[in-house]
């Protein structure tokens, strides 16, 4: 070991951040003079304040502070609470959220009331639009800036500003009928990443709402166990199988000042995404069995609705948010029709098509488009799986512009693309060029026009930095260096600073496994280490990239741990067939490439093959379990599972039946996929963690595990969290659950003294 102060749970957690004053929520002015972004207190790095960076200048100023808007920090709606678990900011004190509306008003919900900032040549002057009762929330400033829409109760509402006058647009709430406007239900903020309900047309007459029936919905009674107090609140909850909320589309029209219920989807249906375009409204529909993305349009009154184009897929589609509209009418949208997701343009009209990009990788998102160049920014995995980067690519001719010039149009599918493993084709696609430099991960913001973008930049050597960029990647200003000198939090622990190693397996199909594998620091080869296996395992996440990583794993390091990682088939970011391998059976291919990866740990001089332990939260709590229960006897000598997802009857609609179809369709398969039907093999020594007001894993997936291996008398060991939700929130409590973990993997794998 070096000389370097040894990483405690204590500094781990406390503040400032080890990873520094890290911005979150980057976002340009709608003219492009200023980029805010919610920055950390130094002396609470949980709290957050609205700060901006000025373009011209290059100067930073705070713009909201926290306490002045909420100085006494008001009890959130249980609506509030469940939003923030959903976007998984729950920790979050002070400022959570903002939005602009015109360049020069943003809006600010805080303490349960909405507060509008004016920037003003002498300073920003902020104003309390609401006070209420009622807790106010998604708030909104309309795009030309003369309203501030929100939901107030479970009905959608809007100030004028001029006047101060409110308005209720949406018709009330009936909460004893369990109907709600302008909301966005359980499954849609959980799975489908929609957290709004309601969508402003440009020209603000037209608002966009949704109706909410969740009456046919199953209440799940869920003891919301506090350290004093036991409060039973009735969840709407559609697990699996069951009956999904029924949600209607509704256009209020502020001219005319009528509402007119447009649309109705579900309990069949889902509504997954609204979008105004070119004056008409689109909305995005999949079926129950989530075969079909319907993308559906109408122009006005009556209000016709017809569906120019589909996607389609014969197990699942993934959902995004790329949907962009173009000056010549047309439509950017991704797909994942050739089994990577690529960029298409899109006829508005009859939704004819014509692919932008092409290869054996994956599209991220559609970042931005400039009008002037015709060129497409985007991010992407281009060049390796395991870094996401900043890429442009021309647009090309339309279909209008190629009938024009009376040109042929060139076939989809005949080009090459000269990406590392792309297959070959028969002609060049359109040059895609990497705009960021290599060596690490980006995320990007890219401003009106895509003449330069905001790139939050890290590696395993650099925490995230955050800068202003011109469209080409020249840098233009620091807004956040983050540079690890002498005074960064990080310094007294540079000396130690573990990075991991990447490298790649392959499956038991041929398919290639990317892993890291990090090192305590001052690592003897000649010695022999104890190894955790840090496991996630579920779809649409991915956890071996090159970027920065959790500092728990230089907590684990520290402690004398390899920590391994391994990023199994039905992960992200590989394209359809490396997830499909998942489908109507979950806990097979992933708990085998899993065990292909401890294999080869066992084979390598100086890893203790004796003293190997898996842990994982939620969806890696469930991997924990049922890789642990399928492993030879002997492989692990300790799991611990947090969060664990145990049956999937037990989990909702959307996600569950993406993969696994509906309990009443694939019984076999919900059987061999619950852990309930292994648990002969889980004999070695375990931990169960759980929040006990989970609303998401809801904590009887865990109460009923506990119940089947006490009547079997399997000995286990149980951490639960008054009060806790899906994560475990605030310092006191994440020092005690790191403790936990420590303490039981030094028990079991016995780590000798040095």
């Amino acid at each position: 070991m070096t000389d370097a102060p040894r990483l405690t749970p204590e500094r781990l957690f406390a503040s400032p951040s080890l990873a520094g004053s890290a911005p979150r929520a980057v976002k340009f002015s709608p003219d492009g003079r200023r980029v805010t972004f919610l920055k950390p207190r130094a002396e609470e790095s949980a709290r957050y304040d609205l700060w901006q960076f000025d373009v011209a200048s290059g100067a930073q100023s705070m713009l909201v502070d926290s306490t002045a808007v909420d100085p006494a920090e008001a009890e959130l709606s249980e609506e509030e609470k469940a939003l923030r678990e959903r976007k998984r900011i729950a920790g979050v004190r002070g400022i959570a959220d903002y939005a602009w509306g015109t360049a020069d008003t943003i809006i600010v919900p805080a303490g349960g009331d909405i507060h509008l900032v004016t920037l003003k040549n002498d300073g920003p002057e902020t104003r309390r639009l609401t006070r209420t009762d009622g807790f106010e929330y998604d708030a909104k400033v309309s795009p030309r800036g003369n309203h501030v829409s929100f939901i107030r109760d479970g009905a959608l509402y809007s100030i004028d500003l001029a006047s101060g006058t409110e308005t209720r647009i949406s018709p009330e709430a009936q909460p004893d009928k369990a109907i709600g406007y302008g909301v966005a239900e359980f499954v849609a903020q959980e799975e489908m990443n929609r957290y709004t309900g309601y969508w402003w047309s440009a020209d603000e007459r037209y608002i966009a709402f949704t109706e909410v029936d969740e009456s046919g919905v199953d209440i799940i009674p869920r003891f919301d166990i506090a350290a004093e107090e036991v409060t039973v609140i009735n969840q709407r909850y559609p697990r699996a199988g069951r009956p999904n909320a029924k949600v209607g589309l509704w256009v209020a029209d502020l001219k005319e000042d009528t509402t007119r219920k447009i649309s109705s989807v579900g309990p069949d249906t889902y509504l997954a995404r609204v979008n105004w375009a070119h004056g008409s409204l689109w909305f995005q529909t999949v079926n129950r069995a989530q075969t079909e993305i319907r993308f559906n349009r109408t122009d006005g009154l009556p209000w016709r609705i017809w569906s120019p184009f589909t996607e389609e897929q014969a197990r699942w589609v993934n959902l995004t948010n790329d949907f962009l509209a173009l000056p010549d009418g047309g439509i950017l949208v991704t797909h994942e029709l050739d089994g990577y997701r690529h960029i298409y343009w899109r006829n508005a009209s009859n939704g004819e098509m014509r692919q932008v990009t092409f290869g054996n990788w994956v599209v991220n998102d559609i970042s931005g488009f400039d009008p002037e160049t015709q060129t497409i920014y985007f991010t992407g995995f281009r060049d390796t799986p395991l870094e996401r980067h900043l890429y442009a690519v021309p647009l090309g001719w339309s279909d209008r512009e190629v009938a024009a010039r009376g040109a042929a149009r060139v076939p989809d599918t005949a080009c090459i693309d000269t990406a590392p493993g792309s297959a070959r084709m028969m002609q060049e696609c359109p040059e895609v060029r990497r705009i960021t430099p290599e060596g690490g991960s980006w995320s990007i913001a890219m401003g009106a026009g895509a003449k330069s973008y905001v790139g939050t930049f890290s590696s395993p050597t650099q925490p995230p930095q955050t800068a202003l960029y011109k469209a080409d990647g020249t840098r233009v200003a620091w807004i956040n260096e983050n540079a690890l000198n002498a005074s960064h939090p990080y310094a007294p622990f540079l000396s130690s600073h573990t990075v991991p190693e990447f490298g790649t397996l392959k499956a038991e199909d041929g398919q290639t496994l990317y892993y890291s594998i990090q090192k305590p620091p001052g690592f003897d080869p000649a010695k022999k280490y104890p190894v955790i296996v840090e496991v996630y395992g579920g779809p649409h996440v991915q956890r071996v990239s090159n970027d920065w990583r959790p500092l728990g794993d230089q907590f684990y390091t520290h402690a004398g741990y390899i920590v391994f990682r391994l990023d199994n088939r039905g992960s992200w970011n590989r394209g359809k067939r490396f997830e499909d391998v998942i489908h109507l059976l979950t806990g097979g291919p992933e708990v085998r490439d899993q065990l292909a990866g401890v294999a080869w740990l066992k084979e390598q001089p100086f890893v203790d093959a004796g003293r190997i332990a898996i842990q994982g939260w939620s969806y890696g709590g469930y991997m924990t379990l049922m890789t642990a229960a399928q492993a030879p006897e002997g492989t692990f000598a300790a799991a611990i599972a947090g969060a664990s997802v145990t049956d999937w009857s037990l989990y909702d609609t959307f996600y569950t039946e993406r993969y696994m179809s509906t309990p009443q369709l694939n019984p076999d398969g919900y059987h061999a996929s619950s852990v309930f039907a292994h648990l002969d093999g889980l004999t070695g020594p375990l931990l169960l963690i759980h929040g006990m007001a989970d609303d998401n894993v809801t904590f009887d997936n865990t109460t009923r595990l506990m119940a089947e291996l006490q009547a079997r008398s399997q000995p286990f060991e149980l951490m639960t969290y008054p009060g806790q939700r899906h994560g475990i929130q605030g310092e006191a409590l994440q020092v005690h659950l790191m403790r936990t973990r420590l303490d039981f993997l030094e028990r079991h794998l016995k780590i000798p003294a040095e």
